[in-house]
Formats: structure tokens, C-alpha cells, sequence
């Protein structure tokens, strides 16, 4: 049974940081893109980063460019999100997710999803 459980998120002023992370388990994590989505509330679930199972490919969203950055540790099985210079507008529920092909942008194109983890941004 696939599992991915996020930590990290919380409250935080405009400016601050935060690094999320997401521990995977019941999949064999280093054949696997790991993506980052985050929905706000009453919008639609959007793309933030993704990574490759090498991360010899990583991807980030033009809204997070130079702010955000996407790595994973493939012998703790783990993927993260640092996350600076953080904006009122990154609040939003944050996910991870897994699948086995190339890395995309497109959410349904993931196989697995985790439970998500609440960043809150102050101004």
C-alpha cells in the first residue's frame, strides 16, 4: 500500500520560509517523479515543482521561480519543498504526489497523492 504523508507546513509572515517535506513508502521511491500541487481555497489544484527519479530534471512552476525549490533524498524515500520569500498568495494546502513516468504538470497524470499540509503566509 502506497503511502505519502507531507510535514512542514504551517504559518508563517511574508517573507519567511519553510521547507515541506513528503516521506513516501510502499513504492520503490527512486523510480519515481515526485510532484508538488497546492490548492487554495475555492480554486482549482496547480502545479508548483516536480522532480525526476534521478532529480536530474527538476521543474518549477514561473509563479514560484527563484523562490521555491524542489530536491529529494532517495535513501530516506523523501522529497522537499524549500520554500522562500514566501507571498500571501502561496497559502494554500500543499501535496505531494507520485508517478512513474517523466515528470509533468498536469495533476491527473499523477498515480499517488498524499493528505496534504496547510501553509498559511501572513501579511
Amino acid at each position: 500500500q502506497v503511502s505519502l504523508v507531507e510535514s512542514g507546513g504551517g504559518l508563517v509572515q511574508a517573507g519567511g520560509a519553510l521547507r515541506l517535506a513528503c516521506s513516501a513508502s510502499g513504492l520503490t521511491f527512486s523510480g519515481y517523479t515526485m510532484g508538488w500541487f497546492r490548492q487554495a481555497t475555492g480554486k482549482e489544484r496547480e502545479y508548483v515543482a516536480a522532480i525526476s527519479w534521478s532529480g536530474g530534471v527538476r521543474m518549477h512552476a514561473d509563479s514560484v521561480k527563484g523562490r521555491f525549490t524542489i530536491s529529494r533524498d532517495n535513501t530516506k524515500d523523501t522529497v522537499y519543498l524549500q520554500m522562500n520569500s514566501l507571498r500571501p498568495e502561496d497559502t494554500a494546502v500543499y501535496y505531494c504526489a507520485a508517478r512513474r513516468q517523466n515528470p509533468t504538470v498536469v495533476p491527473g497524470r499523477y498515480d499517488y497523492w498524499g493528505q496534504g499540509t496547510q501553509v498559511t503566509v501572513s501579511s
